[in-house]
């Protein structure tokens, strides 16, 4: 799983550049030079593994101009929030596939409207096909770094996460401790049984605020000091951590002093990859950003090469080739 230094992880592939969570958007990020593509994975009514960030997809697809879905249409409490649109487990995958994605930000991200429509939402096995057909053509192996969303939701409902996906995987060959892989999630449970399933690596994720949603009254700051993450370390392998747990910004929006939250996971054994770095002034620290206009792009491989001297093991972007060049 050897890369030369900090990974570089697509998030949701080239979501900079194209509709997130599609097949042209793992593409683009492979031709930048990921090291790994992060799908991130819900369940079908039918049981099948399919790439949305959510498993409410009105923002990502077009299923709100299909009449004959409007009836699907409904409010749910997904872990503690109350969405309401469309959701993926009232959708057979033949139903999915009538859909066709679009960019989920298109204020911030208007070029990457030119594509809406050109893909459909894509399952597991075909975004493991594009990997496997890519590692050909280009000779270099390209990891795979799925993230279970809602994993306590779906097996709640009996469409259960963790055994598609590990099974999917081991299909595919990916079943050991150095296979390029690496499944997250913000949840514990799931981890803990994917950890007696599998050998392949774990990640916790975490955020600067909240807590695990199927941890009532746990907060991932206590999961953040030296004695949670050794816990975290008898079930996992790595945290994967908001920015601003290692570097906050200032009250003026500048980058602070870093904490010691990168030290204190690898004194526990743990890797530490950071999320999400975007190109985009919307998302930059004050003293990157270019003018004004949200929109316009800042300076993103300053605040990456920030991140990178605290000595991080790899880093989410959406922006594949900065992250690419910071690195060098």
């Amino acid at each position: 799983m050897a890369a030369n230094g900090p990974i570089i992880i697509a998030h949701r592939g080239a979501s900079g550049e194209r509709p997130e969570h599609t097949l042209g958007s793992y593409e683009r990020a492979i031709d930048q030079g990921a090291d790994f593509i992060e799908p991130d994975l819900v369940s079908t009514k039918d049981g099948v593994l399919v790439a949305r960030h959510e498993n409410e997809i009105s923002e990502t697809t077009d299923v709100a101009a299909h009449p004959e879905f409007a009836d699907r249409k409904t409010t749910k409490t997904i872990d503690g929030q109350s969405l309401t649109g469309w959701f993926t487990e009232d959708f057979t995958l033949a139903e999915l596939k009538t859909l066709r994605a679009k960019e989920r930000l298109p204020q911030l991200r208007p070029a990457n409207t030119a594509y809406d429509g050109r893909w459909d939402v894509p399952t597991l096995e075909e975004i493991i096909a594009l990997v496997k057909r890519r590692e050909q053509e280009t000779g270099r192996r390209i990891g795979l770094y799925p993230e279970t969303k809602h994993p306590s939701h779906f097996r709640a409902l009996g469409l259960p996460l963790e055994e598609r996906l590990v099974a999917t995987l081991a299909k595919a060959g990916y079943d050991g401790a150095d296979d390029p892989v690496f499944i997250q999630s913000f949840e514990v449970d799931n981890l803990k049984r994917l950890n007696g399933m599998t050998a392949l690596p774990l990640i916790q994720l975490m955020a600067s605020v909240a807590g695990p949603p199927d941890r009532s009254g746990v907060t991932y700051a206590a999961m953040s000091t030296p004695e949670g993450l050794a816990e975290i370390a008898l079930y996992a392998d790595g945290v994967g951590l908001e920015k601003a747990m290692v570097i906050p910004r200032t009250a003026d929006g500048k980058l602070a002093a870093p904490t010691r939250i990168v030290k204190d996971a690898h004194a526990a054994g743990l890797k530490v990859h950071v999320w999400t770095f975007r190109r985009e002034n919307y998302f930059l620290p004050a003293e990157f950003k270019a003018g004004e206009n949200p929109v316009a792009v800042g300076n993103v491989g300053a605040e990456i090469r920030a991140f990178l001297a605290t000595g991080i093991d790899g880093l989410f972007s959406d922006n594949v080739a900065e992250a690419v060049a910071a690195k060098r």
